[in-house]
């Protein structure tokens, strides 16, 4: 297949707006459900000018909302607080495609959203928020977690205290500027507020 080829089929795969904005929804949905899936763990970057890999948990698509598990004494919890920009960044290295998302972030310490997130969890997820606190000094490499429960699957009761340092970091997405890497010839989307729109690579 020649150079021109391959950038014509590049171009048929993702010839309208809509099948970019079609991408960017698969990707991000099964981003929340597949750890597998290039698009599993982001990079977060807060108003601090701070960055750090999370996990995504959930994507609404009617919204255009992500949802990321953290704990509620984290730097970045007072950072964001009930509102703040937050930018998020997703790279497919075998697709070649990135995914730069800005918008509004907020912490939900509970909610229906916070408390379903919690019960989703399962206890050898909710065990981290037993430890101490993000950024707790230490004499040695430590995980943080009461000895006890070291390689342990709390019970039920155990993980009672934890569920005060659990919280939710939801961000709505305002822009997301998609952008498919190629020698032939790159290819870049940008969303505003849902309104889509081709730019220059």
């Amino acid at each position: 297949m020649t150079a021109w080829s391959r950038r014509c089929l590049t171009y048929r795969m993702f010839d309208t707006l809509d099948a970019v904005r079609t991408d960017i929804a698969q990707r991000l949905k099964r981003g929340a459900s597949d750890r597998k899936s290039a698009f599993h763990c982001p990079a977060i970057a807060t108003a601090d000018a701070d960055a750090r890999i999370m996990v995504l948990r959930a994507f609404d698509e009617d919204a255009w909302t992500l949802r990321f598990n953290t704990d509620a004494r984290a730097p970045k919890v007072a950072a964001i607080g009930e509102s703040a920009p937050v930018g998020v960044l997703f790279y497919d290295a075998g697709a070649k495609i990135q995914l730069r998302c800005r918008g509004t972030g907020r912490i939900e310490h509970y909610g229906p959203i916070a408390d379903a997130a919690w019960e989703e969890a399962t206890n050898f997820a909710r065990r981290c928020y037993l430890g101490d606190g993000p950024g707790a000094v230490s004499d040695g490499p430590t995980s943080g977690l009461p000895e006890r429960f070291e390689g342990v699957e709390p019970s039920d009761e155990d993980l009672e205290p934890a569920r005060e340092n659990f919280a939710v970091l939801l961000v709505t997405v305002e822009e997301a500027d998609w952008f498919y890497l190629s020698n032939d010839g790159h290819v870049r989307a940008q969303f505003l507020h849902g309104k889509g729109r081709w730019v220059a690579p």
